[in-house]
């Protein structure tokens, strides 16, 4: 069984699933792909930045992803800078944001490797469940078509603070990221596993990707 990493010395990966009205959604997009995510991507220590959007418009649309060496980098001086003293072009889009879930997170690795243009995205609820996803995810999805990778990213509760401009959001709960080629595939391997699991359906969601920046290549 993989174990569930609980150690700031792991990779860490900052999650931000985040919803906005439909009139500030141009400069929304334009925020992120033109300062936020390029941003984020160089403070050191960051490896990569990736935005996705929901193939369902009946839940939040958009989620970024971030991950780093370590979770301890969210703890150091750039990040830190970066974090309190946003520009006011962020603060604008923070302040529009709603439905928001940030999280930053221990990476647990479970099985495979690569990045999809869309994934599956599974609220575990709990430990418990975060270690059956673990151990049994990659024996019954491991060897379907168009499966890419597995991980889990367990929330660091200390770190998870909320957005700026935004009040906390105390219920921290683990989530399982099933990487595939398609919405397709992704939303039919997250059904399985969730069914495997026990987790009902609206617990998942699918996202296809954006886009990728990489911190190297800045």
């Amino acid at each position: 069984m993989v174990d569930i990493l609980q150690t700031r010395d792991a990779q860490g990966e900052l999650f931000i699933w985040t919803n906005v009205e439909a009139v500030h959604e141009e400069d929304f997009n334009r925020w992120y792909d033109r300062e936020h995510m390029e941003e984020r991507a160089s403070i050191p220590g960051f490896i990569w930045s990736r935005r996705y959007r929901a193939a369902s418009d009946d839940k939040c649309r958009y989620l970024a992803l971030y991950r780093t060496r370590d979770v301890g980098v969210f703890l150091s001086a750039p990040y830190r800078k970066a974090f309190e003293n946003q520009t006011q072009w962020s603060m604008t889009n923070f302040g529009r944001m709603f439905g928001n879930t940030r999280r930053v997170t221990i990476v647990t690795p479970v099985i495979g490797k690569g990045t999809g243009s869309a994934l599956a995205l599974i609220a575990l609820g709990d430990s418990p469940t975060a270690q059956r996803a673990a151990g049994e995810t990659g024996a019954l999805i491991g060897e379907e078509a168009g499966f890419l990778a597995a991980r889990i990213l367990t929330p660091d509760p200390e770190l998870s603070t909320p957005l700026p401009t935004k009040g906390a959001n105390n219920f921290i709960e683990p989530f399982l990221i099933l990487e595939a080629t398609s919405e397709a595939v992704a939303a039919s391997l997250g059904g399985r596993v969730a069914q495997k699991l026990s987790i009902a359906s609206d617990k998942v969601t699918t996202f296809h990707l954006l886009w990728d920046l990489r911190s190297e290549d800045l």
